[in-house]
C-alpha cells in the first residue's frame, strides 16, 4: 500500500490576510468608527431642529406683537448668508470629528493592550497572520479609513443641517433665503476635508505610535503610563522653574509632549504651528472675504513644508515599529 502525499493547505496572499484584517477591526470597533459618529450626528441634527422650530416660534410671537409687524431683508449681504450655509457643513464635521477624536485615542491605547488582556491575541499568532499586518490594519484604520468614514458621516450631517438652515431662514421670512445654497461653499469646503486626510495621517502618527507602542508594552492600566505620567512629568519639570539659575522652556516643553505627542490626534492642530498659521493666513488674505478665507483648500498643505511634521512622522513611525516588536515577544501567554 503506497503512503499518500500529504495535504498541503494553500496560503492566503498577504493583500487578502492583510484586508480580512481590515475587516476584522472594522466588526470589532464598529461602535466606535461607525455608530458613535451617527449617533453624535443624529443627536446634533435632532438639536437643531427643535431650534428651528423653537426660534421660528418665537420669531412669530414677536411679530404677532408688533403693530408694524417684523422682517428681515438680507438681500443685499449675500455672501454672510452663504456664511451661513458653510457655517452649517462645517459644524457637522466639526460635531463628528469631536467623537472621532475620542475614539480613535482609546482605539490606539486599547489596540493590542486589549488583545493580551482577553488572550484573544494568542488565536491570532495561532493563524498565519504577521505581526506587522496586524499593527499595520489598525494605524490604517486610525489614520486613514476612521478618518474618511468620520468625514463622510459628517458631511451627511452638515447637509442636513445646511438644509435646516435654509428651512428656518424660509420658515422666517427671510428675503434672499436662497443664498444660503448659491452662496455657499461646499466644494470648497469638501476639497480641504480631501487635502487635509493625508496631512492628517502623518500629523497625528507620533500620538497614535505613542499609544500604540504603550498598548504593546504595559502590563496594566496604559491610560496611565500613557497620558497621566507625562502630564505629571511637565508639570514637575515646569515647577522646576522656582529653583535659582533654572530656565525652563515651558511653551516647547508642553508643545512637544502635550499637543504633538498626545493631542495630535485632533484635526486640525497643525494650524498651532506658527509656521503653518503664518502660511495659511497669508495665503487666506488673498482670497475670497468672510468664512470664505477660512476655506483655502490649500491651508492644510502648508503643514508638509515644515519640519515639524516629518520629524513627528519619523518618530512616530519608530514607535509603531517598537509596537510591531513588542507584540511579537510580550503577549500575556
Amino acid at each position: 500500500m503506497t503512503p499518500t502525499a500529504p495535504r498541503t493547505v494553500a496560503a492566503f496572499p498577504p493583500q487578502r490576510t492583510f484586508k480580512m484584517l481590515l475587516k476584522r477591526e472594522f466588526w470589532e470597533h464598529r461602535g466606535g468608527f461607525l455608530w458613535g459618529p451617527l449617533i453624535a450626528g443624529a443627536i446634533a441634527i435632532g438639536f437643531a431642529l427643535i431650534g428651528v422650530i423653537a426660534g421660528s416660534v418665537l420669531f412669530h410671537n414677536v411679530a404677532a406683537r408688533s403693530s408694524d409687524g417684523v422682517s428681515v431683508d438680507l438681500s443685499g449681504n449675500s455672501e454672510k448668508i452663504g456664511g451661513i450655509g458653510d457655517m452649517a457643513l462645517a459644524g457637522g464635521l466639526g460635531l463628528v470629528f469631536t467623537v472621532y477624536v475620542f475614539v480613535v485615542f482609546f482605539y490606539a491605547l486599547g489596540s493590542i493592550y486589549d488583545e493580551r488582556k482577553d488572550r484573544s491575541i494568542l488565536f491570532w499568532k495561532s493563524l498565519p497572520v504577521s505581526d506587522a499586518q496586524a499593527v499595520l490594519s489598525k494605524l490604517l484604520w486610525a489614520l486613514v479609513l476612521a478618518p474618511v468614514m468620520t468625514a463622510v458621516i459628517g458631511l451627511g450631517v452638515g447637509l442636513v443641517m445646511w438644509v435646516l438652515a435654509w428651512l428656518a431662514a424660509l420658515l422666517n421670512g427671510v428675503d434672499g433665503a436662497s443664498a444660503i445654497f448659491t452662496q455657499a461653499h461646499p466644494l470648497q469646503l469638501v476639497a480641504e476635508i480631501v487635502l487635509a486626510i493625508p496631512v492628517y495621517a502623518l500629523w497625528a502618527l507620533p500620538t497614535v505610535g505613542w499609544l500604540m507602542l504603550c498598548s504593546a508594552w504595559v502590563r496594566s492600566v496604559p491610560f496611565v503610563w500613557a497620558v497621566v505620567i507625562p502630564l505629571l512629568a511637565c508639570v514637575f519639570v515646569s515647577f522646576l522653574d522656582i529653583m535659582p539659575g533654572i530656565d525652563i522652556p515651558h511653551g516647547a516643553i508642553w508643545y512637544v509632549i502635550g499637543l504633538r505627542g498626545l493631542l495630535s490626534v485632533v484635526p486640525g492642530t497643525w494650524f498651532l504651528n506658527e509656521q503653518v498659521a503664518a502660511s495659511a493666513k497669508d495665503a487666506a488674505m488673498t482670497g475670497p472675504q468672510a468664512l470664505t478665507q477660512s476655506i483655502d483648500v490649500t491651508s492644510s498643505l502648508h503643514a508638509l513644508t515644515t519640519l515639524d511634521l516629518w520629524v513627528g512622522a519619523v518618530i512616530g513611525a519608530a514607535m509603531v515599529y517598537g509596537a510591531i516588536r513588542l507584540r511579537r515577544w510580550r503577549d500575556e501567554g
